[in-house]
Formats: C-alpha cells, sequence, structure tokens
C-alpha cells in the first residue's frame, strides 16, 4: 500500500511512464504557480564495465498558497519520473529510490548541505526512516539555514519476520526500470524566508563485482 500523502506509481522494467501535468492557475492574486523542470541525466560507468544512466523526465511543480495563509508556510505539489538503465551487464537489477530535499534559507544548489543532506541519502535497510534527517512524508518543519530530504515511495511490505514494514525504494530486475510520481505533496512550515526544493533520484546497482550507488539531482526550485 502506498501512502496516501505520496501517491507514487511504480513502474516496472521497460514500462511505459505517464504523467499528469497540472496547469498554470491565472485570475487571482494567489492562484497556482506551475513550474515546469528541466529533470536531468547522468551516466556512471562502473569498475567492471557495467554503465548505468539515470534520468530525471517530465518533472514539475505546482506551487501554492498555503492553507495556513501566513508567510511561514509554504505547500507544493510535485510530479516526475525516475527512469535507470544498465547495459554491460545481463539482468543485473537494481534499487531507486527518489526524493526531495528541502532548505529554508540555505543555498542547495550545490547538490548538498554541509554534508547533511549528502547523509540522509542512506541505503542501509531501504526503509522510510532510515537515512539520516530522512522522512517518508512530505510535511517538514524547517528553521533558518535548515535542510531535509525525504524519500517518494513508502512501500508496504512484510519484513523476514512477517511483521509490517515500509520501504522507500522500488526494486527492479533486468536491465531498466522506472518510478513514477503524481502530485506527491511538500508541506513546509516554520520557514519565515526563502525556501526552496530539489529532486533527488538515488540508484543502487549490484553487479558481480560492484555494489554502488549513483545519485541524480534536479534543478533546484523556489517554494516562495
Amino acid at each position: 500500500m502506498i501512502n496516501r500523502k505520496n501517491v507514487a506509481r511504480v513502474a516496472g522494467a521497460g514500462a511505459a511512464a505517464a504523467i499528469g501535468l497540472g496547469l498554470l492557475s491565472t485570475g487571482a492574486a494567489n492562484a497556482d504557480t506551475f513550474v515546469p523542470l528541466p529533470g536531468g541525466e547522468i551516466t556512471k560507468t562502473l569498475s567492471d564495465g557495467t554503465v548505468v544512466t539515470v534520468r530525471l523526465v517530465n518533472e514539475s511543480a505546482l506551487i501554492s498558497p498555503s492553507m495556513g495563509a501566513t508567510p511561514v508556510h509554504r505547500n507544493a505539489w510535485v510530479s516526475g519520473s525516475a527512469q535507470v538503465e544498465i547495459s554491460g551487464g545481463e539482468d543485473i537489477g537494481g534499487k531507486i529510490k527518489p526524493g526531495y530535499v528541502v532548505g529554508c534559507q540555505v543555498n542547495i544548489a550545490g547538490g548538498g548541505v554541509g554534508g547533511g543532506v549528502d547523509g540522509s541519502l542512506d541505503w542501509s535497510g531501504d526503509t522510510v526512516t532510515g537515512g539520516v534527517g530522512a522522512s517518508g512524508g512530505g510535511d517538514l518543519t524547517l528553521g533558518p539555514g535548515q535542510a531535509q530530504s525525504f524519500y517518494i515511495l513508502d512501500i508496504e511490505e512484510a519484513d523476514d519476520f512477517g511483521s509490517e514494514s515500509h520501504m522507500a525504494r522500488n526494486k527492479f530486475s533486468g536491465n531498466s526500470g522506472s518510478v513514477t510520481w503524481a502530485d506527491s505533496t511538500i508541506g513546509l512550515n516554520g520557514c519565515g524566508g526563502y525556501a526552496q526544493a530539489r529532486a533527488f533520484v538515488s540508484v543502487e546497482v549490484e553487479t558481480a563485482n560492484v555494489i554502488t550507488s549513483v545519485t541524480l539531482w534536479g534543478q533546484p526550485f523556489s517554494l516562495g
């Protein structure tokens, strides 16, 4: 079961990813603002010759006045699709872990904030709460100079003992996989200054000789 706050559609290997994009609202002074985003692509060649390509496509954000109606509240609905292709190996497979980092009065354009954001992208356990500073939802409270990341996926699975477990990654087999999300919520409280958000896609690949992760960062965008 996917957390209803983070409605994500998980597409398997080779599946086509379709996404509905919002429209720019006009008229009222506090109308929603539609922000198309360029996404991105990164390719990494592993030491054994395996080539991993990660793409972020169809990315967008819809910035909305908060229901709190105060300068310290922000709301946004984000959409996008993470796509992975692997070549140079046979049916390797991997794990896709998409999310966002949100900052209050801090520059997140460098792909990390003092190491704190990078530290949150920890694969240990693959659980929603497994990373430093990470959470399974997009409801965040940040003060000036703070940044925090959260993961889009919240996949309910049974663990090895049959108990309920929540995972922030999509496992795929073969040489390609993808994750698509639509209108996933970012709710920010407590930030009295400017605020930004930025998507990331972290992919773990394990071959017969190498275990590595590749992280692609999207373009930062303003939350107001």
